[in-house]
């Protein structure tokens, strides 16, 4: 029976990507026929070599997968891409058993030697400052790639931080030195956070949504986002409808021009809807991990995050940090498809 995986879905090919350590992807067509000539050495490879979680072998048609192939610039087949750790590490292009039994097999190797000694699957950063997550296996906290002289926030309170807070490197201020999240005693009055500055987080003002534009000075790849939210602990003397919430529902909009307007957004499908629960919050560091769909997130030069309402039924949301995380990536364009290996004429 065949190891290798037949892509069905761009869902089924982000989660093999993101579970598997090194993922080895034939791009092919059913008229391609130097794919067809190929197929046998690749499958001796799946079979030889196929590991649940360590290597896996797929094959994508791309006549079905239109969606995939434009993801990864396909524009001949056969290619065939290996992935490791959910980066591209190797393309081939046309159909060389020889590169790609190569390519497969030093990557195995590498995988045999490594796999048990911390390789694979350490969370990775770039040194941009406090994270309140664990990074995905493969990804980077890319938020030093967003354009904070072009960022925009709509319904925010002036007395508090501005739009630039939320991407600041420092630790929230209101998470303990212990790793904890703080009490927070109400909320801290305008120009005093302890140092004489504004509070280092952000809320909205007359009503809970808020609406954020983040311009990047690169095209990424996002893979997630990471949005800290700290409330203050509630005490008998405060009014619950004064305590700030975290965000519940999030509507995340790809490569917009501008911010958009509340009503606006309204009329335009989000790229996706998240909605979050008390149990994606983490109690140490207030921080909720948001899975983007990979392959709707490719090739991004900017994001519009609608935090459409609060987790509770307060008039006010807040928000203390906000990591992108993801890798840079350029833009490749989807062209005409074509075979490789056959001469012309034939």
């Amino acid at each position: 029976m065949s190891k290798t995986v037949h892509i069905g879905s761009p869902a089924q090919f982000n989660s093999l990507i993101n579970s598997s350590t090194i993922v080895v992807t034939d791009f092919y067509a059913d008229w391609c026929g130097p794919c067809k000539q190929i197929a046998p050495i690749y499958e001796q490879l799946s079979a030889k070599l196929s590991t649940p979680n360590k290597i896996t072998f797929t094959k994508v048609d791309v006549d079905n997968q239109r969606e995939i192939a434009q993801t990864y610039g396909i524009t001949a087949m056969p290619t065939f891409m290996i992935f490791k750790n959910a980066k591209t590490v190797s393309t081939i292009r046309g159909a060389d058993p020889r590169k790609l039994s190569e390519a497969v097999q030093k990557l195995a190797a590498e995988a045999e030697s490594n796999g048990s000694s911390g390789g694979f699957g350490d969370a990775s950063s770039s040194g941009n400052g406090w994270v309140g997550a664990a990074l995905p296996r493969g990804y980077t906290d890319v938020t030093d790639q967003v354009d904070t002289r072009n960022l925009d926030l709509l319904n925010a309170d002036g007395d508090l931080g501005d739009v630039r807070t939320l991407f600041d490197k420092s630790e929230p201020s209101s998470v303990s030195k212990k790793g904890g999240a703080a009490k927070i005693k109400g909320k801290a009055p305008a120009g005093d956070s302890g140092s004489g500055s504004k509070p280092d987080w952000v809320e909205s003002d007359t009503d809970e949504q808020m609406m954020l534009f983040i311009p990047f000075q690169a095209s990424l790849k996002i893979h997630s986002l990471h949005i800290t939210s700290i409330p203050p602990s509630a005490s008998e003397d405060d009014d619950e409808d004064e305590i700030p919430m975290r965000p519940k529902t999030i509507h995340v909009y790809s490569n917009r021009a501008h911010v958009l307007g509340f009503e606006e957004a309204e009329d335009i499908p989000a790229t996706q809807t998240i909605t979050l629960s008390p149990q994606n919050w983490d109690e140490k560091t207030g921080t909720a991990k948001i899975e983007l769909r990979f392959v709707k997130f490719q090739n991004v030069t900017s994001l519009v995050v609608f935090v459409v309402d609060g987790d509770g039924d307060g008039e006010k949301v807040r928000v203390d940090r906000l990591r992108i995380i993801g890798e840079s990536g350029d833009k490749r364009d989807m062209g005409k498809l074509e075979k490789i290996g056959d001469e012309p004429g034939e």
